[in-house]
């Protein structure tokens, strides 16, 4: 494997700046691997990559001749790639809905534009779930993507391209969002890390479907890396210049009551010795695998042993998580994703479960989409229990932030390594363990830690109160120098 696709983009960047290498070269070793990797991993599904060859040649020009200010383009000649929800001029943004094949975007979303503006080149858009709502990056538009790890195995959703084609090798970085796990599980799945910031903090406009209000808040747009000093570099360019109210994006930029945007803290200042970490195997409900349970203890024991204060705890509040998860996102407002699926038109879905049951491919829709969209209405029948459920989860956001402190919660990703495809269909509610953290608003870095006996990515979650952002990265990078992060797939490493 060509030592250019293990290294980060901020070291990638730095030989850019200092001329031992060229972002044509750069770029074209990416595009060889994708082509080599991709036919298996149907990770990137539209690429760009003579619209990204003319951008990186721009960028030598660039670089050559000094034009550029590193402050404001760090990322000059870094090549990248971008989840497909997200808006890329001239790329389709489909999200993985039939009805929206052929539209093609007009400008860039926001966190895209920042990207560009520091100087990154996207290579293509990746697959998505159908609308961003199920655990496997599968869809009718597209098809399914598979691990790189093991084809078999799922590569999580709904940034699951993103997951996949980083985890390959196949680019540096990549830009995904988060509403119930779908940066932190393709992450996790894919053996990479990924980085879902403070409710807020991060603009969230111009990706399909989005929110509104106190719903942009609970999804959030982060990054997704092969290595861990990418976190903090990439969050500040997809954080900057925020501010309240700020039009482009209404409601982002504000904490869980209602205050300014928050300023990221110096993942440097972070001292280990003494930190506050509540370890917290489970949520009481859903069983972790003992690989998991295993890996998750050796972080906790080396962080103790850098002079971390560790304690094993329980959040007895965590054993709502899914009840928690449904009602406040459900109260968050915002298009309901039935509506959103029929884009415009008027669908039985319980006929269309019907139809998908006879033939499958006769169906436009894939079947949790389908079966997402039958039981939405539930919670909305039982408003009241939908009100005390939203009362609890605003009382568990008050008792983490507590008990975290200035600290960080190391916590399962999932209950087991990447499942084989279809899998997570039964039982279906086990990325609870995500999903509950984005109502909580808390910021959380999935952290890889090697691989198990069957070869497949383990990992572990690092949570922390609202804006400490700094503080989950920082154990990343600790965790990294400890337990070597991302470990490129061995059936790529070794060609």
């Amino acid at each position: 494997m060509d030592a250019l696709l293990t290294e980060s983009a901020t070291r990638l960047a730095d030989r850019l700046r200092r001329r031992e290498l060229r972002a044509r070269e750069l770029l074209e070793v990416h595009i060889a691997h994708i082509q080599r990797e991709n036919p298996a991993l149907n990770a990137m599904v539209v690429d760009r990559f003579d619209l990204a060859r003319g951008e990186a040649d721009a960028a030598d020009r660039r670089l050559t001749a000094g034009d550029f200010d590193p402050a404001r383009e760090p990322l000059l000649g870094v090549p990248c790639s971008i989840k497909e929800c997200f808006a890329l001029t001239g790329m389709p943004q489909t999200s993985g809905l039939v009805a929206r094949k052929g539209l093609t975007a007009d400008r860039d979303a926001e966190a895209v534009r920042r990207v560009r503006a520091a100087g990154a080149i996207p290579m293509g858009v990746t697959n998505v779930s159908e609308l961003c709502m199920w655990m496997e990056s599968n869809n009718k538009v597209y098809g399914r993507s598979s691990n790189p790890y093991d084809p078999t195995r799922i590569v999580g959703g709904s940034s699951g391209g993103e997951g996949a084609l980083v985890g390959a090798g196949g680019s540096p970085f990549g830009i995904g969002s988060d509403v119930g796990g779908s940066i932190r599980m393709p992450a996790f799945f894919n053996g990479v890390f990924g980085h879902k910031p403070t409710g807020g903090l991060v603009a969230n406009a111009g990706q399909y479907p989005n929110s509104s209000g106190v719903g942009l808040r609970y999804v959030t747009t982060g990054p997704l890396t092969r290595r861990a000093e990418d976190l903090m570099p990439l969050l500040r360019i997809l954080a900057a210049g925020r501010a309240p109210g700020d039009s482009a994006d209404p409601g982002a930029g504000l904490g869980p009551g209602g205050e300014a945007a928050l300023t990221l803290g110096d993942e440097r200042s972070v001292e280990l010795r003494g930190l506050s970490v509540l370890d917290v195997e489970d949520n009481g409900v859903t069983e972790v695998s003992s690989e998991l349970r295993a890996a998750q203890r050796r972080a906790a024991e080396h962080l103790a042993s850098r002079g971390a204060r560790v304690r094993q705890t329980r959040i007895p509040g965590l054993r709502r998580s899914l009840e928690l998860w449904g009602a406040m996102l459900s109260s968050a407002g915002g298009e309901p994703f039935r509506e959103l699926l029929a884009n415009g038109e008027k669908v039985s879905w319980a006929r269309e479960l019907l139809r998908f049951a006879l033939s499958p491919r006769r169906s436009p829709y894939t079947l949790p989409a389908i079966v997402l969209a039958l039981v939405e209405r539930v919670p909305e029948l039982a408003s009241a229990r939908a009100e005390r459920a939203i009362a609890a989860g605003l009382e568990l956001q008050g008792e983490l932030t507590r008990a975290i402190g200035d600290g960080v919660m190391l916590y399962p990703s999932y209950s087991e390594p990447a499942p084989r495809h279809n899998a997570p269909l039964w039982p279906p509610f086990n990325w609870v363990y995500t999903a509950v953290l984005n109502v909580m608003e808390l910021p959380v870095t999935q952290v890889p830690l090697g691989l198990g006996g069957e070869g497949l990515p383990l990992g572990v979650q690092v949570a922390a109160s609202h804006g400490g952002d700094h503080r989950t990265i920082a154990v990343a990078l600790e965790l990294e120098r400890a337990f070597g992060g991302w470990v490129p797939p061995p059936r790529i490493a070794t060609r």
